[in-house]
C-alpha cells in the first residue's frame, strides 16, 4: 500500500519586486474588497516567470508556480536546479517558514529543517541549551532529549564549545550542531538545504551517511537540496528538477540527472550573452558541454571524457581554416592541460565548421574542481576566446591499473609511461 507522508498540491508563491509587502494602500484595499466578496486575489492573475537573468516585465514574480508531488515514507527526495530556480523557497514553504500564495500541503508527523546556517539557533544560548530548545520546538520531552544529547554532541564534534554561546561558533560549527540536532531528535521528515556545503569534507561524509541511515533503518523521509550531483546520485532515491519556479522533471535519480545536464545546467554553458570574451566573431562558440560516456554520467578520473562544442558560423567558414585550443585550469587558475589542434588535420576538413566533439579514453585529471577555457582562430586571427566558460567537477576514480589512486593534494594531472632498460 502507498504510504504518502507528504503531499504538495498546486503550491505557488508570488512576490512583489522592489518593495516590501504589497507596496501601496490601494493594492491592500483592492485585495480586501475581492476577499470579502469571495473573489480571487486580482494580483494572482499577473506576474513574470522566475527568470533572474531577464529584465522584469511586471511588478510581481512567481517564485513558484503550480508545484505538485507526493513523497513516500522512507524516501530520500533530491531537489536540483539552477540558483534562483525556487528550491529554497519550496523548502521554506514545506518547513512552514513562509506560507504559500496558493495551494495546500498535507503532511504526517514532525518536520525538522536545516535551511540556513544557524537556523533555529538562539545566538545567546549555549549549544547545549539550543539542543533542548530545538527538541522542545519539535515536541519532544526533556527526558527524550536528554537520552540523545550525548550522541548529538559527539556527532557534532563541538564537545569543547557545547557550553559556550552559539554566537561565538564558526559557521561550520553551527551547521554541525544544527544538523546533529535535526537528525538525532527523530523528525518524521528532515528537510536539508545546501548548508552542508559550509561544513568540511569529513562532516559532509558523516552527514550523508547519517541521512542514509535514518532513511534505511528508521523509515524517515529526507528532502535534500544540493548542487553536488555525486551526493544526489549516491544518496537520493528520486529527484525533482526545478526550473524558473516550476517542476521541469520528476523521476528516477539517473533520469533526473540526465535531464538536468541535458538542459545545460551542469557541466555545460550556453554562451550567447557572455561578455568576457574577445575576437573577431567570425566563428564563435554557441554552447559547450562536457560529460562522461552518457550525458547522465559524472566526470570521473580514468574514465572517458567528452566535450561537445556547438559553433555559430554565419559566414560558413570551413574546418580547414579553424584552429581550436582547449585549456583546463584548477580552481586557483593554474594551467594544467592544454589541448591544441588545427582542424585541417581532421577528416572532412573541407566541410563547414558547425560542431566539434572532443574525446579522450582516460581523463587524466585527479579528483577536484576545474575551469574550462576555449580559444578559436580563423586564418591565424583570434575569432573567439572565452576564459573560464564554466566550472566542472571530477569525481574520484582509478587512472592506474590495479585500482591505484593518488591523493588529489599530491597530483592534479595523472599520467603513466613505460621505462625501458
Amino acid at each position: 500500500m502507498s504510504d504518502v507522508i507528504l503531499k504538495v498540491e498546486n503550491i505557488s508563491k508570488q512576490y512583489r519586486l522592489g518593495l516590501v509587502g504589497t507596496g501601496t494602500l490601494s493594492h491592500d484595499l483592492n485585495r480586501f474588497w475581492h476577499r470579502v466578496r469571495g473573489k480571487e486575489d486580482p494580483y494572482l492573475k499577473v506576474g513574470a516567470v522566475n527568470d533572474r537573468s531577464e529584465k522584469a516585465s511586471s511588478d510581481y514574480v512567481w517564485a513558484l508556480r503550480d508545484i505538485n508531488f507526493e513523497v513516500q515514507r522512507g524516501e530520500i527526495l533530491g531537489i536540483i536546479g539552477k540558483n534562483g530556480a525556487g528550491k529554497s523557497t519550496l523548502l521554506k514553504i514545506l518547513s512552514r517558514v513562509t506560507s504559500p500564495t496558493t495551494g495546500n500541503i498535507k503532511s504526517k508527523g514532525r518536520i525538522a529543517s536545516l535551511l540556513e546556517v544557524g537556523t533555529g539557533m538562539h545566538p545567546e544560548l549555549t549549544g547545549r541549551e539550543n539542543i533542548y530548545l530545538n527538541g522542545a520546538i519539535l515536541g519532544m520531552t526533556k527526558a527524550e532529549i536528554a537520552s540523545k544529547i550525548d550522541e548529538i554532541i559527539d556527532f557534532s564534534g563541538c564537545q569543547m564549545y557545547i557550553d559556550t554561546p552559539v554566537k561565538r561558533y564558526s559557521s561550520g560549527m553551527r551547521v554541525r550542531l544544527g544538523f546533529a540536532v535535526a537528525a538525532f531528535l527523530e523528525p518524521d521528515i528532515l528537510v536539508v538545504d545546501e548548508v552542508l556545503a559550509v561544513g568540511d569534507a569529513e562532516f559532509q561524509k558523516k552527514a550523508i551517511g547519517k541521512m542514509q541511515d535514518i532513511s534505511n533503518t528508521s523509515g524517515r523521509t529526507v528532502l535534500f537540496v544540493s548542487h553536488n550531483m555525486a551526493s544526489i546520485r549516491s544518496l537520493c532515491t528520486r529527484a525533482i528538477v526545478m526550473e524558473k519556479g516550476m517542476m521541469a522533471y520528476d523521476g528516477e535519480v539517473a533520469k533526473s540527472l540526465e535531464f538536468y545536464m541535458s538542459q545545460g545546467v551542469e557541466n555545460s554553458q550556453g554562451l550567447k550573452n557572455l561578455d568576457y570574451r574577445k575576437g573577431t566573431g567570425l566563428v564563435t562558440i554557441k554552447s559547450i558541454q562536457c560529460h562522461g560516456e552518457n550525458t547522465a554520467d559524472l566526470l570521473e578520473t580514468g574514465r572517458p571524457f567528452y566535450l561537445d562544442i556547438e559553433l555559430d558560423n554565419p559566414k560558413k567558414v570551413l574546418l580547414q581554416d579553424v584552429k581550436l585550443d582547449i585549456r583546463i585550469d584548477d580552481h586557483l587558475g593554474q594551467r594544467l592541460l592544454w589541448y591544441s589542434t588545427r582542424l585541417d588535420s581532421l577528416k572532412k576538413a573541407d566541410k563547414v565548421c558547425k560542431q566539434i566533439s572532443f574525446e579522450t579514453d582516460k581523463l587524466a585529471l585527479n579528483q577536484g574542481v576545474y575551469n574550462l577555457t576555449c580559444y578559436l582562430e580563423v586564418n591565424d586571427q583570434i575569432s573567439d576566446w572565452v576564459t573560464n566558460i564554466f566550472t566542472f567537477q571530477v569525481q574520484k576514480g582509478y587512472y592506474y591499473e590495479g585500482n591505484r589512486t593518488v591523493a588529489s593534494n599530491q597530483a592534479k594531472v595523472l599520467t603513466h609511461f613505460d621505462i625501458k632498460y
